[in-house]
């Protein structure tokens, strides 16, 4: 004899006692037994809302299981993983399945807990399964075939009475529902069966091996709605990976497990009967019922004698019969499936986790390429490499070095009034020394920027999250970088020239020699700028032109005074770090915001924990199976 299903004694039940075939309600006939049914005009099933709604006089404790399974449902769905790392790939697989599972399964069935219990008949291709369910109702309902895969779309079959609850879509909703065989994988049949006690169903699946890929991923959807799979397999593919596989997965969901082995030559049937149950005993399904089916003849319509099938017949008679034992089945299987939430959500949450971290590296290293950018900014202004060259050439020609000079230490007032004369009587005065400084400003900042998008680049490159996310032209600046480096030095010159106008606001040589007086002295401060001790010669200043940055210094301070010419220099250095660093910010946010349209939370897992973790304190109280 096979063994029973084990299930824990029933908890006091939440809902209603399932009613009887007499109590419910049906609009079909007699004369309607095995036709399929549909819903009205062809319309697919509603999908299933996840906050599907209880009882009115649901327990609360039913009620709060419920609202924490939408809150799950809604932490999961709201959970992505778009950067490109190991975990990524599974993590969106488990959580599109746990989606679908609460949506097919665990909160329609929830909300009827005395709804028909539901048998998934699954297993390999060609293991009979079509046959098994049409010997099992006595009626060829199901399409068996030697061409495979023969089961396209999956059929429904339920005793009159128990249709209409499968009819309105709240479970597997999906699917839609159909009177005819179909093809369509969206598809389900519903077949209704007046053999077929009244409370249980059976739901003939897709091979769970087939050769067709939508197949087999609606074989697994269906198996993780049912609240009981029976599994078919034969003498000479019981040992098959892919069953095991997935009958592990349903011991590890909880789901109760029955099975058959079918096709069974009578002279091996006790040696492969003992192999298969050693089988069941190592992976921890020993006390699954297994029922052996011997080789025989089907009769003229395709189905399994009464005889060979009884054995399998009168198990399933007896739970349509025994509402406390299809309970037993259902609580065990939905308690279980909501137990197993906690450890599947648990490895999802340390996915999303690991897409947060790996959003943080990358962020990190567009930062630390532009930070560095930043300091070689910084540095460019100290270190005198910008008093070299054309602006060297252009500031001595602009102040005059050698008579400039000569006069410097001992006449600074007549240097100052013939300084100041020469500004006012020149039609451009320094106009040469400004195209110099603005052009050698932006070839710094167009070579900084170009640096810092070389090293972002490489960074990511070498991050497999990174490397996804870039393209080409990220590994140069912005095309338009040229132009607004352009823009920004032009608008400090002007920026540093209102400054000098309004320090000499009152200084009698800068308000007499008007703008001429002013544009020469705030190229003196510019040039001030390009040294870091405003104007005390160190390092590499003594060899890029000392001399002339000291007859600017004696210039500026007999117009302004020591400590004004520092602070212009101060300011002006400031302001240039100031808008250099926006230009580079402009940059960076090349990389950052692509970063940013994947939409990475800063703490997922602890979203998707804390939900699990409801639903955990709230199975535990509702306590299904009657223990806490």
């Amino acid at each position: 004899m096979p063994r029973q299903p084990h299930a824990a004694e029933p908890a006091e039940s939440p809902g209603d006692e399932p009613p009887t075939a007499a109590d419910r309600p049906s609009d079909l006939g007699e004369a309607d037994a095995l036709k399929p049914v549909t819903p009205a005009a062809g319309e697919p099933a509603p999908a299933a809302d996840a906050k599907a709604a209880v009882p009115a006089d649901a327990p609360p404790a039913v009620t709060r299981l419920a609202e924490a399974l939408s809150a799950l449902r809604a932490a999961i769905g709201g959970t992505a993983y778009p950067l490109v790392m190991p975990s990524a790939e599974e993590a969106q697989r488990i959580g599109t399945a746990l989606v679908t599972q609460l949506d097919d399964y665990l909160l329609p069935r929830l909300a009827r807990l005395d709804a028909p219990l539901l048998v998934v008949v699954g297993g390999s291709t060609g293991a009979g399964k079509s046959t098994l369910v049409n010997s099992l109702v006595r009626a060829p309902v199901s399409t068996a075939g030697v061409l495979r895969p023969t089961t396209r779309s999956p059929v429904l079959v339920s005793n009159p009475a128990d249709l209409p609850w499968f009819q309105q879509g709240q479970l597997l909703p999906g699917l839609t529902r159909t009177r005819e065989p179909s093809n369509d994988a969206g598809a389900l049949q519903l077949v209704s069966a007046p053999a077929l006690g009244a409370g249980l169903a059976f739901l003939d699946a897709p091979d769970i091996d087939s050769v067709v890929d939508r197949n087999r991923k609606l074989a697994a959807q269906l198996l993780a709605a049912a609240d009981l799979w029976l599994f078919v397999t034969t003498a000479a593919r019981y040992a098959d990976a892919v069953p095991w596989e997935l009958l592990t997965t349903a011991r590890l969901r909880g789901t109760v497990i029955a099975l058959v082995l079918d096709r069974v030559p009578g002279e091996a049937a006790a040696e492969i009967a003992t192999h298969l149950q050693d089988m069941l005993s190592v992976r921890d399904l020993g006390a699954a019922p297994l029922f052996v089916l011997p080789e025989t003849r089907l009769d003229g319509q395709g189905l399994i004698s009464e005889e060979v099938i009884g054995p399998l017949h009168d198990w399933f008679g007896q739970l349509a019969a025994d509402s406390t034992a299809r309970a037993a089945v259902v609580r065990q299987t939905l308690d279980g499936a909501l137990m197993s939430l906690t450890p599947a959500v648990a490895g999802l949450a340390d996915a999303a986790d690991e897409q947060a971290r790996a959003a943080a590296a990358l962020g990190d290293r567009v930062t630390a390429a532009y930070r560095t950018g930043r300091q070689t900014m910084a540095d460019g202004l100290r270190d005198g490499r910008l008093l070299r060259g054309e602006v060297l050439a252009r500031w001595q020609e602009f102040v005059g070095t050698g008579e400039f000079l000569k006069t410097l230490e001992n006449k600074v007032g007549q240097m100052r009034d013939r300084f100041v004369a020469a500004l006012t009587g020149r039609p451009a005065p320094g106009r040469n020394l400004q195209v110099a400084l603005e052009s050698q400003l932006v070839t710094l900042l167009r070579g900084i920027a170009a640096d810092a998008a070389e090293q972002a680049y490489t960074a990511w490159q070498a991050h497999p999250a990174g490397a996804a996310l870039l393209d080409p032209g990220l590994q140069r600046p912005a095309t338009d970088l040229p132009e607004r480096a352009n823009r920004l030095v032009r608008d400090w010159q002007q920026w540093v020239l209102g400054l000098v106008r309004a320090e000499g606001a009152e200084k009698r040589v800068v308000a007499r020699g008007a703008a001429y007086a002013v544009n020469g002295a705030g190229l003196a401060v510019m040039i001030a700028v390009f040294t870091s001790t405003a104007f005390i010669p160190t390092g590499l200043e003594v060899a890029a032109g000392a001399g002339s940055a000291v007859a600017a210094q004696k210039v500026l301070e007999a117009i302004f005074g020591d400590q004004a010419i520092r602070t212009l220099a101060t300011q002006a250095r400031e302001e240039l770090l100031l808008r250099a660093g926006k230009l580079l910010d402009e940059e960076a946010a090349r990389f950052t915001d692509r970063l940013a349209s994947a939409g990475i939370d800063a703490e997922p897992g602890a979203r998707l924990r804390q939900a699990a973790a409801d639903v955990e304190t709230a199975r535990t109280e509702l306590a299904l199976t009657g223990s806490a």
